[in-house]
């Protein structure tokens, strides 16, 4: 009698051919850890030394210049994603109609969260423009922010899922766990933090202002 393959088994054995050595796997794993590490220490040096707005003349076009490097950084690491899963075996696990459906979902919702972000937080919001001192007059509640604490990373998270479940990849699945935990450490450890820190410096200069 043959027996079946649990799923944990199943799960274990698409793992087992991931071609751990190969070289694209590495770098875009190293490009998504780079991007956030990149954008935070450029933009708490920003926020301490005024280092890019004196290089080109004001906060707004120091942050716009920052909003195309990070822009100009993930387009690169999307690439290297789709890259490493070109190199990498597919899993016939994945190769259902209703797992293709999901990735469609994924990638569409995904999208929707990034977007609807940029559009409610603008240029400035999205790409670090408090590091520039360029602060909002209140937190964003609106869609998608009513709905998650931080859709753009969620959503961008979302993308990736997307296209790995969508290519059938092992590996791909493996970096996009592993863009959710970068993100993660990302809000938590980095900008959280001092992004709230930031704006409460600037709420107790308003308070002292107003006495």
């Amino acid at each position: 009698m043959a027996h079946s393959t649990s799923p944990i088994d199943s799960a274990v054995e698409a793992l087992a051919h991931i071609r751990w050595s190969h070289p694209s796997l590495w770098v875009a794993a190293a490009s998504i850890a780079f991007n956030p590490t990149m954008w935070n220490i450029v933009a708490r040096n920003e926020h301490k030394r005024h280092t890019i707005r004196r290089l080109v003349g004001s906060p707004v076009r120091g942050c716009y210049l920052l909003a195309f490097t990070i822009f100009t950084m993930g387009l690169l690491r999307d690439y290297l994603f789709t890259v490493a899963m070109d190199h990498q075996p597919t899993s016939h696990l994945l190769n259902h109609s209703f797992i293709k459906m999901y990735a469609v979902a994924s990638i569409v919702i995904g999208n929707i969260l990034v977007l609807s972000s940029m559009y409610k937080l603008g240029v400035t919001g999205t790409y670090l423009g408090d590091y520039f001192g360029i602060l909002m007059e209140e937190r964003v509640t609106g869609f998608p922010f009513n709905v998650l604490d931080n859709p753009m990373y969620f959503g961008s998270t979302l993308c990736f899922l997307g296209g790995a479940l969508w290519r059938g990849s092992p590996a791909g699945l493996v970096l996009t766990l592993f863009v959710y935990v970068v993100y993660a450490i990302a809000v938590d450890v980095f900008e959280g933090p001092f992004t709230g820190k930031i704006y409460e410096q600037r709420d107790k200069a308003r308070s002292a202002k107003a006495q």
